[in-house]
């Protein structure tokens, strides 16, 4: 059975008893949000995005992050299948994490983030600095 079809519901639930159209917030639009958005997870899948990385090459890349609170994040996106973990054999035995297709497929949505960052957040830390 396939997945309930997210489109008609919203559009259900945008109709209110008048008939007319009242915007609504789609649910998986807002479970994208609080999951990219949750503290230091848009930094540490921006950091990824380079390519695949050690625990302690996150742990450099995002200084102000705790080892505990990557570990954390880490492994609250392995299990939603955003990240994956990789053991390499041998003495040493090595930990490697890469972004997984679902992971990859955020990269054009937060480059814009980025690009809308440097223009409006690094415009106003500018100005405030005058």
């Amino acid at each position: 059975m396939g997945a309930p079809n997210d489109t008609a519901t919203a559009e259900r639930s945008e109709t209110d008893r008048g008939g007319s159209r009242s915007p609504s917030c789609c649910p998986l639009y807002h479970e994208a949000v609080e999951l990219v958005g949750r503290r230091w997870t848009g930094a540490i899948l921006r950091v990824l995005m380079e390519g695949a990385l050690r625990f302690s090459e996150i742990a450099q890349a995002v200084p102000e992050l705790s080892d505990r609170l990557l570990s954390e994040r880490m492994k609250e996106l392995e299990r939603r299948g955003m990240v994956q973990r990789r053991v390499i054999s041998g003495p040493p035995l090595r930990v490697e994490y890469s972004l997984s297709e679902m992971g990859r497929e955020l990269e054009p949505a937060l480059s814009e983030l980025q690009r809308w960052a440097n223009r409006w957040l690094g415009e106003r830390r500018t100005s405030a600095r005058l």
